[in-house]
């Protein structure tokens, strides 16, 4: 599987600006035969929570359709990282993801919302783990602060996922907790893990990328780059089940304590 990691700035509160640029870095990616493209989080509005009541995409309805459309037109499959979501009990941070047919294979709400940057104050959290089909690979996907609970990676390999994707707006101070953090996710679960964060700044952070893809065994496929752009790896899907079977930990697991 060719993956395309779309590392972005993201205009603060600017919808029109951003769903302009993430179509055109999805169709540049497929022009290069990526089978997979993924988006960072909050791609749509940014953290502009105070204006979600006129940022928030209702229902998620403009991402689905133009996530959609690409993927069917593209044929390409689509990790919409995360979008800002307005749904009947309130506001969400959203991933879509839709496959080769145009169909959306998973929608996930962001389970564990960050406290620091007020995530609690404006949005509800999701209850669902989020595991989906592309191409017969089974995948999980997270999104940003979800990560620093491993567990919450955990249940989703030990229902079959051997991709995971994880979007995220990772602040630039704390990148060095990102980037160590992947590759345990990586190590523990014996699974890829493509992650992808944005890169520019909004009024009260700065984000330098350092998108990753890192394979089970726990080596850097693609690691470290700051500029926005888009960013190639590929994976060799047999090489979990190598792993797996090398350091069978998911057989030794003692489930009679844990």
């Amino acid at each position: 599987m060719k993956i395309a990691c779309v590392q972005m700035d993201v205009a603060f509160g600017e919808p029109e600006q951003n769903f302009a640029k993430a179509e055109e870095f999805i169709k540049e990616a497929a022009k290069y035969k990526a089978d997979t493209i993924v988006l960072p989080e909050m791609w749509n509005t940014g953290y502009a929570l105070d204006q979600l009541g006129r940022l928030a995409d209702g229902n998620g309805e403009r991402t689905k359709m133009l996530l959609k459309r690409l993927a069917k037109n593209l044929k390409v499959n689509i990790i919409g990282g995360s979008v800002s979501t307005k749904k009947e009990a309130g506001f969400y941070n959203t991933m879509f993801v839709a496959d080769r047919n145009g169909d959306i294979a998973a929608e996930y709400d962001k389970a564990h919302l960050f406290k620091l940057m007020d995530e609690h104050h404006f949005m509800n959290a999701g209850s669902k783990a989020n595991l989906f089909k592309l191409d017969d690979i089974v995948c999980g996907g997270l999104i940003c602060y979800d990560l620093r609970f491993p567990e919450w990676a955990r249940l989703h390999t030990l229902n079959g996922a051997k991709i995971m994707f994880i979007v995220a707006e990772w602040p630039e101070k704390r990148v060095d907790h990102w980037q160590l953090l992947l590759q345990a996710r990586a190590i523990e679960n014996q699974c890829y893990v493509v992650a992808v964060n944005r890169v520019g700044s909004d009024p009260n952070n700065e984000f330098n990328g350092h998108s990753m893809v890192i394979a089970p065994w726990g080596e850097r496929l693609l690691s470290g780059e700051s500029r926005e752009g888009i960013f190639y790896a590929e994976l060799d899907l047999d090489e979990v089940d190598k792993v797996r079977k090398t350091i069978p930990v998911f057989q030794d697991r003692r489930t009679d304590l844990y």
